[in-house]
């Protein structure tokens, strides 16, 4: 499968922010979102960065209380790993789990077109592995 088809699937919307905003703000906007990252983008809405949770707990341990009002462009991730619309569903396992990411912005020619967790590809690797088993067990059955 391809990326195409879990966004087409899951829609494709992605909560965005400027590398201005605030740890505190972004730590609210991923509560009320109940998300684990936002993408940071620049005044022309390219990918700038990215902010997860995990990045907002470094920042508590390296400085502190006053990382809540820091600019999340002091902790995101700059070097972004993205993958594109006709990426496959392996390729993307591969390289969150070597480069152990849980999220992949999707681009085209630039523009930020949605975002992979991974909980997206679980659930299309079971989706998958049900039709497999559905399709085994009416062979075996003979459609019954």
């Amino acid at each position: 499968m391809l990326v195409k088809s879990i966004l087409h699937g899951k829609g494709a919307t992605v909560v965005t922010t400027r590398a201005s905003t605030t740890v505190g703000a972004a730590a609210r906007l991923l509560h009320a979102n109940r998300i684990g990252v936002v993408v940071v983008v620049d005044d022309v809405g390219h990918v700038a960065g990215i902010l997860s949770e995990r990045d907002i707990v470094r920042g508590m341990a390296m400085f502190g209380e006053q990382v809540h009002d820091m600019p999340i462009g002091d902790l995101m991730s700059e070097n972004v790993l993205t993958c594109g619309l006709d990426d496959s569903v392996e390729s993307l396992m591969a390289v969150m789990t070597e480069r152990r990411v849980r999220h992949l912005p999707v681009l085209e020619e630039g523009r930020l077109l949605g975002i992979i967790s991974i909980g997206d590809v679980v659930k299309n690797r079971l989706d998958e592995a049900t039709l497999v088993v559905d399709s085994l067990r009416d062979y075996v059955t003979g459609g019954r």
